[in-house]
């Protein structure tokens, strides 16, 4: 067991390759665009990860360097080219909790430990079950990701002059309006003009020169804090390093651990959707688990894959992992260097570009197929959106894949029937039609007539399956209803996996190889009694 964990985990981390994505050829032009569309992806960064940390009563700059090291770890080693991973909100929700009852270098350690899990998680390769995730939970996703964007940028219409207690009004808040409207026009129409520069770093630039030309009173980015700083320094977290430390920080980190990776697959595999690109599940678990410990130790909150940041990567031609090696080491600079400059931005501009974001990660085809899709499909797509808004993305995806699995159990569990026929021996044979699982099985001991039937009766499974415990407990019960009536019961056409399932419990009297491969039509008494009745 060890040495299959260890090779798996060898398996897991073969380095990718630093220079291109697999289907973009590296050329001076993608390089240009992958140096720009980073840049971009940066300046979106810097208010997102400061509220971020202000939502976790953290400082900026803790924010900020998860943004950096999280970003750049998971860029040269992720699973996707194009993804922009960073401080979320949907993290900083459930660490605020922890930092104010026990302080900030708890949450290093979390952090430190949640990476661990996640290294853990890649190297047992348990990304893959996200492929468990339906389509119609993939679309209540991206909506109620985009609707939680879209809610996060209203708090950027705060008046910073009440520190931040009210709403802009009146002037200002026409002006902010006016200015996210500009934003938005130059990048709905630069693309329609040229694609030399990624219009939303366009748009920030026009709506920001406007602004520091004119001389225009409206927030920017130094009301909301200062991101002037020096390089992340090494930090072991001061905390006891005993069995009392692990059960305060063990619960956190197994939380932020698997909201991390649910939101970074669902976002590698809608990132893969638009640049045609597939796999790489458990190298991002991997990635993102080693990025989370090395920011624990350089004193970061943590981080997982950002949707917005990675819409606005892949919408602005980013396709390479420079693109996310230039967004981290874009937004170190404005951290050591260019804060004075990056302050000046005004925080419309930033909230133009969130909201194209918002237009463009909405499924909006999802409203338009809501009547043509089964009631329970259109069921969950509104219900993981409603649960993603208001309470979190890890949970709305658990509920969608729970609702998902129990509607399918509820229609497999009606396709149970059987037809009858008797053979010239006077045997009576039911051919069960359907699989044979919990959902199902009372429907199968329902179907036989125990008292009306012969004094032989064949239970043909050629058309079935036997899943599960229940259904062993429904074989025996029906066996055991027709021994107690002095009648025989044999079963027939039983599948390989069916054989090993039934031979396992003990319930067939003779063994065979002979029928799974349908060689023979052998027929299987049962044996009662194994599973001890109700």
């Amino acid at each position: 067991m060890k040495r299959t964990v260890l090779a798996r985990y060898a398996d897991s981390i073969t380095m990718p390759d630093l220079r291109v994505s697999p289907t973009t050829a590296l050329t001076p032009g993608q390089i240009k665009t992958d140096i720009l569309s980073g840049l971009t992806v940066a300046l979106a960064l810097v208010p997102e990860a400061v509220a971020f940390a202000f939502v976790a009563g953290v400082h900026p700059l803790v924010g900020l360097y998860a943004a950096f090291m999280v970003g750049l770890i998971t860029a040269i080693l992720g699973g996707r080219p194009g993804m922009i991973s960073g401080a979320t909100g949907a993290l900083a929700v459930v660490m605020v909790a922890l930092v104010a009852e026990h302080g900030v270098e708890y949450l290093f350690a979390t952090v430190v430990l949640m990476g661990i899990l996640q290294l853990i998680a890649g190297a047992l390769q348990w990304g893959k079950f996200i492929r468990l995730v339906p389509h119609p939970v993939m679309l209540g996703f991206v909506n109620g990701l985009a609707i939680v964007i879209f809610l996060a940028q209203l708090t950027q219409f705060r008046d910073p002059s009440t520190g931040g207690a009210e709403y802009l009004s009146g002037l200002p808040l026409m002006l902010m309006l006016g200015l996210v409207a500009l934003t938005m026009a130059v990048i709905w129409g630069l693309p329609k003009l040229t694609n030399l520069v990624p219009a939303p770093l366009a748009g920030i630039a026009i709506t920001a020169v406007v602004v520091i030309v004119f001389g225009l009173d409206t927030p920017r980015v130094a009301d909301m804090a200062s991101i002037e700083g020096g390089f992340p320094a090494f930090h072991i977290p001061a905390v006891p390093l005993n069995m009392e430390t692990f059960q305060i920080i063990l619960p956190y980190a197994v939380i932020l651990a698997a909201i991390g990776l649910i939101e970074s697959l669902l976002t590698l595999n809608l990132v893969g959707e638009m640049t045609g690109q597939r796999g790489g599940a458990s190298q991002e678990c991997m990635a993102q688990g080693a990025a989370n410990v090395v920011t624990g130790f350089f004193g970061g909150m943590g981080g997982c894959a950002m949707i917005g940041q990675s819409m606005i990567n892949v919408k602005s031609g980013g396709r390479t992992r420079i693109a996310g090696i230039a967004a981290a080491l874009f937004l170190l600079s404005f951290i050591l260097v260019a804060s004075p400059l990056i302050e000046l931005i005004p925080l419309a501009a930033l909230v133009g570009v969130m909201f194209m974001v918002v237009i463009g990660t909405f499924a909006w085809n999802s409203l338009r197929i809501m009547s043509k899709v089964p009631l329970i499909d259109a069921f969950v797509i509104v219900l993981v959106t409603v649960v993603t808004v208001y309470a979190d993305l890890a949970v709305a995806v658990v509920v969608g894949v729970i609702v998902s699995a129990l509607a399918y159990a509820w229609n497999n569990a009606r396709r149970i029937h059987a037809k009858t026929y008797t053979t010239p021996e006077g045997a009576k044979v039911y051919q069960v039609q359907g699989p044979l699982f919990f959902g199902s099985s009372d429907g199968f001991v329902e179907m036989f007539d125990t008292a009306g039937d012969p004094s032989l009766v064949v239970v043909d499974f050629a058309d079935s399956r036997v899943v599960d415990q229940s259904a062993l407990q429904a074989i025996e019960a029906v066996a055991a209803k027709y021994e107690a009536q002095g009648k025989q019961i044999q079963l027939r056409h039983l599948s390989r996996d069916c054989h090993r399932l039934l031979s396992k419990a003990g319930h067939l009297m003779v063994d065979s190889a002979d029928d799974p491969t349908y060689e023979l039509a052998v027929d299987y008494n049962v044996r009662t009694g194994i599973l001890g009745g109700h």
